[in-house]
């Protein structure tokens, strides 16, 4: 068996059009769609960046607390500004709580 980790990094950085490296926390996510997102959370840096191919790949800061319900229109969901389905937000939500241990002041839950 090969234990070498698969190489997804520079296949997402590819993709986004971002920077992402070998020890950043990645994550790859396609809606019903066909539109893409990719996050990347770097050890030591206060917030993940988030890319989405439906906002022509543009990088959005995403944190703890970024994710927002019933904006305008009612019920909308946004993340930094850009409007996301509830299945995005979901899957958002996992990638910002399974790296959150790299995010500064933050400690892993003991399970």
């Amino acid at each position: 068996m090969n234990d070498a980790r698969p190489a997804i990094e520079p296949l997402l950085a590819r993709l986004c059009g971002g920077e992402i490296a070998d020890k950043d926390y990645v994550g790859y996510f396609m809606n019903e769609f066909g539109e893409e997102l990719v996050f990347a959370q770097r050890r030591g840096e206060k917030s993940a960046r988030l890319w989405h191919s439906d906002a022509d790949w543009d990088m959005f800061r995403v944190g703890d607390h970024s994710i927002r319900v019933d904006g305008e229109p009612n019920g909308v969901i946004t993340v930094a500004g850009l409007i996301i389905h509830r299945a995005e937000a979901t899957w958002l939500s996992s990638c910002l709580a399974a790296s959150r241990h790299l995010r500064p002041g933050r400690a892993r839950n003991p399970s």
